[in-house]
């Protein structure tokens, strides 16, 4: 048996989703130095919501690529998780890093509402 017989290919929109979740997990990264960096509290609250996205965004991209069949719950949680991450870099809106995590993390929240309602 040959590893395509074993594991269907991966769709164009499962593709688009899992680096959209690998961008998002590493702009999540690179926020939380940046975070880290600066110190203060209005940082601290933010990153406890960078450090989850960072976590399930990994996670979900890790669980489509081994095509689980627990990924179309995974994406749902995904998406939640990004939104709220986003919602969080966007209470500082004079920090660009802030910023740009905040347009990952949406982006990555609308694969992931996709991908859930296709179903996988």
């Amino acid at each position: 048996m040959t590893q395509s017989q074993m594991m269907p290919a991966l769709t164009q929109q499962m593709q688009d989703c899992i680096e959209a979740c690998m961008n998002c997990h590493s702009m999540c990264e690179e926020t939380m130095s940046s975070c880290m960096q600066k110190g203060g509290q209005q940082q601290m609250q933010v990153m406890r919501a960078l450090m989850d996205c960072s976590e399930t965004t990994r996670m979900c991209a890790d669980m489509m690529m081994r095509r689980s069949p627990m990924s179309a719950e995974m994406c749902t949680l995904c998406a939640k998780v990004c939104a709220m991450c986003a919602e969080a870099c966007m209470s500082m809106p004079d920090d660009q890093q802030m910023m740009r995590c905040a347009e990952a993390c949406r982006r990555c929240a609308e694969t992931c509402r996709a991908m859930a309602g296709a179903g996988l």
